[in-house]
């Protein structure tokens, strides 16, 4: 079962709680924490881009930098990851048209605002850069472009089985993604496995894509967003988050961090970052959540390990 992992309290008295699954591994490869259970199933939902970018690497997508980072990204759709999904997808002579993933407004809040009320579109949303990499990686197979979301083609068999290989663990379960393409059921432990080992491996397709992202952690979601945040409040730490609360977190040692909030609520990003970090020796300012009454603090939304 879930236990809780983080709790809000005013005056004294806890208001709401929020339970789920957590582990910390060291540097060493031991769980340094476990709270819940983290091997159960879960949908790791985008907290998993990295992993799909390395099938995409590995099968022959050639981006630079940025680029690559934001295949890894759940982007804030701001005009300039706009821009990089159009220049991924015309180094392979396609277009937004060729875009398939689920259409959305920018969730970056400044980008939607801008956007006012013209129609959601692919480009958009916060998976455009993934899917423009996909289709780049199906250009240079000579994969089919119309159907590079189905489960059974090569595209996705080669995700899956890049997936298998970093978790150790097999697939049990398909699902489809908000976006549109294959998501696979895996554990928080198996997630925060591969993360591990995509810093301590020597392979360069996993060194390529981690150091893309802590490259251009603008990227990963905007300025001034949790994951880019963190991403520039510590250095060499890669961090990627997930519909209905998870979150993965490596460190250049190989540490990681991975949970998954039974609610889905992401309100205890800060907080619960905050207290898996120092775990690991490491403390960050800011990331205090603080419970207001008539303008006043009376409390905290604060992790509970």
């Amino acid at each position: 079962m879930s236990v809780i992992l983080a709790q809000l309290v005013r005056s004294g008295l806890v208001e709401s709680t929020h339970s789920g699954n957590l582990i910390l591994i060291a540097a060493d490869g031991t769980d340094l924490l476990t709270l819940g259970e983290v091997d159960a199933e879960i949908y790791p939902r985008s907290a998993i881009k990295s992993f799909q970018a390395t099938a995409m690497v590995r099968s022959g997508l050639k981006l630079n930098d940025g680029q690559l980072a934001l295949v890894c990204a759940s982007h804030g759709g701001t005009n300039r990851h706009q821009e990089v999904a159009l220049e991924i997808l015309k180094s392979v002579g396609l277009s937004e048209s060729d875009l398939q993933n689920t259409p959305d407004f920018p969730i970056d809040r400044n980008a939607r605002i801008s956007w006012g009320d013209k129609p959601a579109t692919s480009l958009a949303a916060n998976c455009s850069g993934k899917h423009a990499g996909m289709l780049a990686t199906c250009v240079v197979n000579g994969w089919d472009i119309k159907t590079y979301r189905d489960a059974s083609h090569p595209l996705q068999i080669a995700i899956a089985n890049e997936i298998e290989g970093l978790t150790g663990q097999p697939i049990n379960r398909t699902s489809i993604d908000g976006c549109g393409a294959p998501l696979f059921s895996m554990s928080t432990r198996s997630i925060a496995v591969a993360a591990r080992r995509m810093r301590i491996d020597f392979d360069p397709v996993f060194t390529k894509v981690i150091s893309a992202c802590l490259k251009h952690p603008e990227m990963i979601l905007a300025e001034g967003a949790f994951d880019t945040r963190m991403m520039r409040a510590v250095p060499g730490l890669f961090v990627k988050g997930g519909a209905e609360s998870v979150m993965l977190a490596s460190l250049a040692d190989g540490g990681a961090i991975a949970w998954k909030i039974s609610d889905g609520s992401n309100r205890v990003n800060g907080p619960m970052m905050k207290a898996a970090l120092a775990k690991f020796g490491i403390n960050i300012e800011g990331e205090v959540v603080d419970v207001l009454g008539g303008g006043n603090v009376v409390g905290s939304l604060s992790a509970t390990f």
